[in-house]
């Protein structure tokens, strides 16, 4: 197959996360297979506009700002006249209406759709925008196949007027052979964890606010990740006299997550919205469980009672109560972290990457 893939970012990007971890997990895999792989996307101030990475053409055109407004130029200067069978569009962040480029085939993948959480997140004026360059997605996207990372958002899809039988579920892989346990380096008392993006929608208040209420003196709560909402968690954080629990460790490197996940007795998420729940999958597979929001997509990624536990979202006593029971009892969280770990083997790239295919290639021969 020769792929065009439509992406705002690359994973090399200061600002990719993991919607770029998903899309190269896969598509590098399509490259090595043999698939004549090419990434049209954004870069960064300085940025080489040219570049091979894992075997993927990519070619750069603006930044996170303006790629919306030149992707479709440098297409019709650049790329319009290669033979692809298909142009894979990511919708991550604001669809850029490939259907309307004139490409013979489209598919659509989505991670998620950020509808009115993006309210929650961005000023009003911008978040306007976010949510209305959504709305022509049924019409614009009325025929084009589409892959979805969860059923949360197969199922949102079908409620935005998407056929749903144009929908193929592709859960993501999770590096299982990386992500291992180590019941050596677990702490010999209560560390909770947060690895993510320190934004506002992501509910990190939520779980700050449920550690407050965990009884236990000798949990500590370590948060992982950068964001410009930083300055306000800490701020709250020294309100609930926590400064000496919650420890703010910025960005890490892999090693440093890994170690991290080792250690932890659970982490926790309390995202209202997420498309699937990767750091979640990680989580199970270095043996470690999860607390986390019974929210879309993320209820795909932990199996309450067996790898963790699912609370209503938003509900910070009943977060709290699930710390506390883990708190209690070392012997639940290995029989939660080794249930994870055999959840989490069963999701592998290679298998992500070769249901892709056999979905790109479905489209190429039957037209749609």
């Amino acid at each position: 197959m020769r792929l065009l893939v439509v992406n705002w970012q690359d994973r090399e990007n200061p600002l990719a996360g993991g919607a770029e971890i998903h899309l190269h997990e896969i598509f590098e895999r399509l490259a090595a297979r043999g698939h004549d792989v090419t990434l049209l996307c954004g870069g960064w101030p300085g940025c080489p506009p040219r570049a091979t990475l894992g075997g993927i053409d990519v070619h750069r055109t603006g930044i996170r700002q303006t790629f919306a407004l030149k992707a479709w130029a440098y297409y019709r200067r650049h790329l319009a006249g290669q033979p692809f069978d298909v142009i894979v569009e990511d919708i991550n962040k604001m669809p850029l209406y490939t259907p309307l480029w004139g490409a013979r085939r489209v598919v659509a993948c989505v991670p998620h759709l950020f509808g009115g959480t993006a309210f929650q997140e961005l000023a009003a004026p911008l978040a306007a925008a976010v949510w209305l360059s959504e709305r022509p997605i049924p019409a614009v996207y009325r025929d084009t196949p589409f892959e979805a990372i969860s059923e949360s958002t197969a199922d949102d899809l079908a409620a935005r007027g998407i056929a749903r039988p144009h929908v193929r579920v592709i859960y993501p892989g999770a590096s299982c052979d990386y992500y291992t346990p180590d019941a050596a380096q677990r702490s010999p008392t209560p560390v909770f964890a947060y690895l993510g993006r320190l934004k506002k929608y992501k509910g990190v208040d939520l779980v700050i606010r449920a550690f407050a209420k965990v009884a236990d003196p000798r949990a500590v709560l370590e948060i992982a990740g950068e964001g410009d909402f930083r300055p306000a968690l800490e701020r709250l954080t020294a309100s609930l006299d926590l400064s000496a629990r919650v420890r703010f460790l910025g960005f890490v490197s892999e090693s440093e997550k890994l170690s991290l996940l080792r250690r932890a007795w659970a982490t926790a998420f309390a995202s209202p919205k997420e498309g699937w729940g990767l750091t979640n999958i990680e989580a199970s597979a270095c043996g470690t469980p999860v607390v986390a929001s019974n929210s879309p997509g993320i209820r795909e990624s932990v199996r309450d009672g067996e790898t963790g536990f699912l609370v209503p979202h938003g509900n910070i006593e009943a977060m709290a109560a699930a710390m506390q029971r883990l708190c209690a009892s070392p012997s639940l969280v290995d029989q939660l972290g080794q249930t994870g770990r055999r959840f989490a083997e069963s999701f592998t790239w290679d298998r992500a990457a070769s249901e892709t295919a056999v979905h790109l290639q479905d489209v190429i021969q039957t037209g749609g």
